[in-house]
């Protein structure tokens, strides 16, 4: 049986703390796939980074330099050539992604870091990646629970409903233990957004620089735990989790079996120690104090302020079917490629209905179809008939003429294994002969991003990172 090892890393630059992990990930060929495509089988955390500060310029850039330093010097600690790593992702969080050099940021970090690295920043997809990375998704699958787990980092708290090993729901609400933060002569250092937005419902005016009471420390904190409370429960209702919330809503099933908490604050929540110069202490405190509220058990998981850098290092890449179409004039890795659904019925198939679909969907992303590369990507659009894959070559020729003539490549992705078949017909076809990639066996939604990796065994299989690229702005 094959196997393919696949070098890994997560990078997490948060909004109180950053820090990496390697992992390596271990593929084996599933004899039983008809298309015998790869699995990840393995995903072994093989190094755990130091965890710094956030390094800032002041509140409204971050000391790229000192970060970029400080990872250099990581990879070195952990033996690791940059060049090897060959998929991960930097995630660059919470208020953090708010910053004005937020995508200077990622672009730096990526850069340096490897040739396939995915540089991602968004409230969901950092929700999904902590509730794999903390264990919460694992314990769901090996005990046949429903589990609620909340990451709270320094600027956001991140939750998911995972049942089964698989996430349910995702939702982000702006709670963490560095929108406030307070040296030790008790002077405000920073004070970001969220927390100005709660002091003025609960009457506080406080500026940076000002002295402040742990009074006012404990009922800034106590606002933020009930209000936390109230969405994990949810809906959120009250005017103030309606100002914070940075997703919708959480999907609710029938019950919670079982609540878990990760991120830096979670580290204080289950006894661990520290002064961080900041409010995470007293958010934890009284977290905990309102946990009874909660109607089933709070379990501690597995990784905690580590959820982010192993999920994103662990879970965020994709494989493709083997049985891709790709031609040798397309350079690797491909990033930031932008997926947009293309609603073709195979009942309606024919020129007029792929070319009015395919324009629908460059419609509904602003985009002009020949601008840039994007990702078509396809559920079900075509039997494996010739004269129907014929019918389908000859229209996506027809629908992407500007492309065509730019010598952009043509991206197509399919959830059913036709990629090969649809390759094949286009290229013999149609006068596409060139810069066609064609990738089956995945599951995507219209809004992801993907970069695309150099390919494995034989240029068969695609490993595929699947992100967000959404930067928050005040």
């Amino acid at each position: 049986m094959n196997k393919i090892e696949l070098l890994s890393v997560g990078v997490d630059v948060g909004s109180a703390t950053s820090h990496l992990a390697f992992s390596n990930l271990i593929l084996e060929e599933d004899t039983k796939s008809p298309s015998r495509r790869y699995q990840i089988l393995e995903r072994n955390i093989i190094y755990e980074g130091r965890i710094i500060n956030t390094p800032l310029l002041h509140d409204d850039t971050i000391d790229i330099e000192k970060l970029s330093d400080f990872f250099r010097e990581e990879y070195k600690r952990a033996g690791i050539d940059p060049g090897d790593i060959q998929s991960g992702a930097v995630i660059v969080t919470g208020e953090t992604a708010k910053k004005q050099n937020a995508k200077q940021i990622v672009e730096a970090l990526s850069n340096g870091a490897g040739d396939f690295v995915a540089a991602t920043a968004g409230a969901n997809f950092e929700s999904l990646i902590t509730a794999m990375g903390s264990g919460a998704v694992a314990r769901s699958k090996d005990y046949n629970k429903t589990i609620l787990s909340c990451d709270i980092g320094g600027g956001t708290s991140n939750i998911a409903i995972s049942k089964n090993g698989e996430v349910l729901s995702t939702s982000c609400i702006s709670i963490g233990g560095r929108l406030l933060a307070v040296n030790s002569e008790g002077n405000i250092w920073r004070i970001d957004e969220p927390a100005m937005k709660l002091m003025k419902q609960i009457g506080l005016n406080y500026k940076i620089g000002d002295q402040v009471s742990k009074e006012d420390i404990d009922k800034i904190a106590t606002r933020f735990a009930e209000v936390l409370i109230e969405v994990i429960t949810g809906p959120a209702t009250s005017f103030l989790a309606k100002q914070l919330m940075m997703t919708d809503d959480l999907i609710f099933p029938d019950k919670i079996d079982e609540y878990s908490f990760s991120g830096g604050v979670a580290e204080l929540m289950y006894g661990g120690n520290g002064n961080y110069d900041d409010m995470g202490r007293a958010l934890a405190d009284k977290i905990n104090s309102l946990t009874p509220k909660l109607v089933s058990p709070v379990l501690e998981p597995k990784n905690k302020i580590r959820a982010t850098v192993i999920g994103a290092g662990a879970y965020s890449l994709s494989i493709s079917g083997s049985s891709g179409f790709m031609d040798d004039k397309i350079s690797f890795p491909i990033k930031n490629v932008p997926v947009l659904r293309v609603d073709v019925d195979e009942s309606q198939l024919g020129v007029e209905h792929v070319i009015s679909q395919t324009n629908a969907s460059f419609k509904r992303f602003d985009l002009d179809e020949g601008e840039e590369i994007v990702a078509l990507y396809f559920k079900d659009p075509v039997k494996v008939y010739y004269p129907d894959l014929e019918l389908f070559a000859k229209s996506i020729e027809a629908a992407l003429p500007n492309s065509i003539d730019k010598k952009i490549p043509i991206i197509l992705i399919f959830e059913k294994d036709i990629a090969c078949s649809v390759g094949n017909v286009i290229r013999r076809e149609t006068a596409l002969k060139t810069n066609l990639l064609s990738l089956d066996e995945l599951v995507l939604n219209e809004g992801d991003w993907i970069d695309i990796g150099e390919p494995l065994v034989d240029g068969q299989v695609f490993p595929v990172t699947v992100k967000s690229l959404v930067f928050n702005r005040n």
